[in-house]
């Protein structure tokens, strides 16, 4: 049995505290803030992929009670209301499952119950300060005084991750990506019936004047969005009180033929704007006893759709990774973990760059692409190979022996 320190308990940390335990180790999670999140954050979607991986842990089901289905997505010009294509979410799996929208908080709330109801320990308030590595395990001290001692650290501690600085201090840091993110929910009844332009559970995406956006409508009558507004060296809105942040939403989708503006107005609570980032590839993601999961070792793009999704990826590959693995095979372990991720995961990363890199448009480009994006989307619609099942079939069999480095 492998003594595990999980510094991070977001999605990632809980995610890969449930593998490990499963794999018959002893985690324990270690989280900075003093408490628990449970109702904090925006929202997210868990792709099909996502759900797979979850069902490894036993939580495909109760995951699929969360949120709402979200199996198809269409985009559109906002200057002329042109529909320029639909899209899959990635399809379903073989019991119907498919790509959900749902709260964080939701996703979290869930792996934080039961990561406590199979009895792995999580300490609120301990901030890592430093790692010590020996040649039979390491210990970690917490800015509070505490130690901890284990044969293994994982790093889910995020785009900005301690643990990432300590096994390559020259590791790169992430990259901008010049768009902002900020969304909210419209409560049932506060938009007028014959406003709603799109069934339940589909995405509808908007390539604005000013502005990237997309709406859904869930089965309770509530409106979801999202914006990805242009990040300007000379603006920052995330300092905006909420009256003034809601005025300048307005003025981006002004004009736009969709119902974007009365969403916005519509909208009580709206997510402070935050910048986005990616973190493309590192040179290592391992050393020794040390390990990274989630966005400390490769955050995409919100565009990608894959965040929380790749985490649990990870969390199950490091479980089978360390299945019957005793402390002195550790490090042979992780390397078989890293070589089976990196490819895969550094390839999620610039498909999301490559997501995003349309809605990155300045108003000279917006007008030249309005009149290119039409036919850019009906030759991806007629080629067949243009599709995605490489993002989405992903499927890790626990049953089988990670496949030894080469």
């Amino acid at each position: 049995m492998v003594g595990c320190l999980v510094i991070g308990a977001g999605i990632a940390g809980l995610s890969s505290a449930l593998a490990l335990s499963k794999a018959g180790h002893q985690p324990t999670v270690y989280e900075a803030y003093e408490t628990p999140s449970d109702g904090i954050g925006g929202f997210l979607t868990v792709a099909v992929n996502g759900f797979d991986a979850l069902g490894t842990l036993g939580l495909k089901d109760a995951a699929g009670r969360l949120g709402f289905s979200t199996p198809l997505m269409s985009m559109y010009l906002g200057s002329n209301g042109k529909h320029l294509i639909d899209f899959d979410y990635g399809g379903s799996l073989p019991d119907g499952t498919t790509a959900r929208t749902m709260e964080r908080s939701e996703l979290y709330t869930l792996l934080r119950q039961e990561v406590e109801r199979r009895g792995i320990p999580v300490f609120y308030g301990r901030r890592l300060a430093a790692l010590e590595e020996m040649s039979d395990g390491v210990t970690a001290v917490f800015v509070d005084g505490t130690i901890a001692y284990g044969d293994l650290v994982v790093g889910a501690d995020g785009l900005h991750s301690q643990v990432r600085s300590v096994i390559d201090p020259a590791s790169p840091a992430p990259r901008n990506i010049p768009l902002l993110n900020t969304g909210g929910i419209v409560p049932a009844g506060k938009l007028a019936p014959e406003l709603l332009d799109v069934e339940v559970g589909r995405m509808k995406m908007v390539f604005g004047k000013r502005c990237f956006y997309c709406y859904m409508q869930d089965p309770d009558g509530r409106t979801w969005w999202f914006a990805n507004p242009l990040q300007r060296s000379s603006d920052d809105p995330a300092a905006l009180n909420a009256e003034a942040r809601k005025a300048w939403l307005t003025r981006l989708v002004a004009g736009d033929r969709t119902i974007m503006a009365a969403v916005i107005a519509a909208t009580d609570d709206i997510i402070k704007p935050y910048t986005t980032a990616d973190f493309p590839s590192i040179p290592r993601w391992h050393r020794e006893r040390l390990v990274l999961v989630g966005d400390a070792a490769h955050a995409a793009s919100p565009s990608s759709g894959q965040g929380a999704s790749m985490a649990i990826e990870d969390a199950v590959t490091l479980g089978r990774s360390l299945l019957g693995v005793e402390p002195h095979s550790i490090s042979d372990a992780l390397a078989r973990y890293e070589n089976e991720r990196r490819t895969r995961a550094e390839a999620v990363v610039e498909w999301g760059r490559r997501n995003a890199a349309p809605k990155i448009r300045g108003q000279f480009k917006r007008v030249f692409e309005d009149l290119l994006l039409p036919v850019v989307f009906r030759s991806l619609a007629s080629k067949a190979e243009d599709n995605f099942d490489w993002v989405y079939r992903h499927h890790i069999d626990w049953e089988r022996p990670s496949a030894p480095v080469s």
